[in-house]
């Protein structure tokens, strides 16, 4: 956690932050990197990816501003950043995570007991992520990565996977 802390600027203590706000304001769980980093080896992130019920989103959003932290608005997300904090936290709104809410688990990030979607939720996460071609390919290849990660470490999610996935992890 120190380590992060410091290479993140505050990335830690923001996160600590961050989690207790969601804590107050309904049902969240974490998504994407930081929820993969906790079934795998984790790989260093500056992001938090973050499902919250859509009701509770407006107050934790205005919670966080009077908490000092900066936001901003945009069609499938809210950002939200921590002054001097390289930590970047992204509410998701695409209404098809909601759903993980109800399956979350309780994991360990950065030193601190969380709600993180659970393995297959996280799958599916990734997988809606890899097939949108609308994001740059840099970020469906890190997607593509954390999936070939997740199926080294649990095969039998790759009944989960595209066949064309199954075949590059498999060697066909």
């Amino acid at each position: 956690m120190e380590a992060y802390e410091l290479t993140a600027r505050g990335g830690a203590t923001d996160f600590a932050r961050l989690i207790e706000a969601c804590q107050l304001f309904g049902s969240y769980c974490l998504i994407d990197g930081l929820a993969v980093n906790c079934y795998v080896e984790p790989v260093y992130t500056l992001d938090a990816d973050i499902v919250v019920i859509t009701a509770g989103l407006p107050k934790l959003v205005d919670h966080l501003r009077k908490q000092g932290f900066t936001t901003e608005e945009y069609p499938h997300s809210l950002n939200a950043r921590g002054l001097g904090s390289d930590l970047r936290i992204q509410f998701t709104r695409d209404e098809r995570y909601q759903a993980f809410l109800g399956r979350a688990v309780d994991g360990d990030v950065l030193g601190l007991r969380v709600k993180v979607a659970r393995i297959e939720d996280v799958v599916q996460g990734k997988l809606w992520a890899y097939a949108d071609s609308q994001r740059r390919l840099s970020k469906r290849k890190k997607d593509e990565l954390d999936l070939i990660r997740l199926a080294e470490a649990y095969p039998q999610l790759k009944r989960l996977y595209p066949q064309e996935l199954v075949d590059q992890i498999d060697g066909r």
